[in-house]
């Protein structure tokens, strides 16, 4: 696959490659795929959260709280 990297982006890379952190440009868009599918995965975890409590489905924090600490044999913060 071959890509033509705009100008800026390539200056971004350079200042990356001198950190040492990183050993090629593969290296680099490796990591910033990496990035870019964990964002994304955590922003469609986030609109799923949303859409449940929109339908309905969540409990009060109150109800979670108390379940949490008979499960974890947890003494009432109160």
């Amino acid at each position: 696959m071959s890509l033509t990297i705009p100008v800026d982006v390539q200056q971004r890379m350079n200042v990356l490659l001198r950190t040492g952190l990183y050993a090629s440009e593969e290296d680099i868009l490796r990591a910033a795929v990496t990035a870019l599918e964990a964002h994304n995965a955590d922003m469609a975890a986030i609109q799923n959260g949303i859409n449940e409590m929109k339908n309905g489905r969540y409990r009060s924090f109150g109800d979670f709280d108390a379940e949490f600490r008979k499960r974890n044999q947890v003494e009432s913060g109160a």
